[in-house]
């Protein structure tokens, strides 16, 4: 057997489990292993075809009877701030983010574990521990940063997990002070990261899955225009 034969990754694909984002509804998914010197164009690769990445795990969707999990990404350089959006950077304009390497921290795990138990307490998060938590930053062969979003008296108001691509940033997971609702701290990351891919003269951000008819996936049809996965590739939608 070659070297390449070996390398080459091999894809797996999971039970029926209930679906998260649709009630009454299973859901399926094909994933493969992010491990070793080919991780990182690997990891390239597939977020480009519609795959996310949780820790060495590179998944995608893969329902029998549903495709209403769609890939989203919008282009950096094309996209302009609504009057809403500028609004939600006015109210925030006191947070300053930095990029920091992945590793996990006890202040880190605290802010996520305020914002499972406010907006995701009955899912599969709400019994993450600590050495969960640092496995979802740390366990990683591809280049990662934790970007951390604190206030004027230092206090940690948000965080997202973001992975560096050869074409954009992609959003792995984001977390925020759930006492700060008001200030839409989600829409913020966002905003930030769209400008830090305009930065980086990269051409994507990549939001993850939009789900039409789930109310947890709405926001991301906000951030317009922007493209979406089809069978026939990625469409442009205004």
């Amino acid at each position: 057997m070659t070297r390449e034969l070996r390398d080459a990754p091999q894809f797996y694909l999971t039970a029926p489990t209930p679906c998260p984002y649709l009630p009454g509804r299973d859901e399926r998914k094909v994933f493969t292993h992010l491990i070793g010197r080919r991780a990182v164009a690997l990891n390239d690769t597939l977020t480009q075809s519609g795959f996310r990445r949780s820790q060495t795990i590179a998944y995608r969707p893969a329902c029998e009877s549903c495709r209403r999990c769609v890939s989203v990404r919008v282009k950096a350089n094309d996209f302009a701030l609504s009057r809403g959006f500028r609004r939600v950077l006015k109210r925030n304009e006191n947070l300053v983010g930095e990029a920091r390497p992945p590793r996990a921290t006890a202040e880190q795990y605290r802010l996520f574990r305020a914002y499972v138990e406010a907006r995701h307490y009955d899912g599969g998060m709400a019994d993450m521990g600590f050495s969960d938590f640092q496995m979802m930053v740390e366990d990683s062969h591809v280049e990662t940063r934790m970007l951390e979003y604190r206030d004027d008296t230092g206090r940690l108001a948000a965080t997202c997990l973001t992975d560096h691509l050869a074409d954009g940033l992609s959003m792995v997971y984001s977390f925020y002070e759930p006492q700060f609702e008001r200030r839409s701290l989600g829409a913020f990351m966002i905003l930030d990261h769209m400008a830090r891919t305009r930065e980086l003269d990269l051409e994507h951000l990549y939001l993850g899955y939009w789900v039409e008819g789930s109310p947890k996936m709405d926001y991301k049809a906000r951030f317009l225009p922007q493209e979406r996965l089809s069978m026939d590739g990625w469409r442009r939608i205004e």
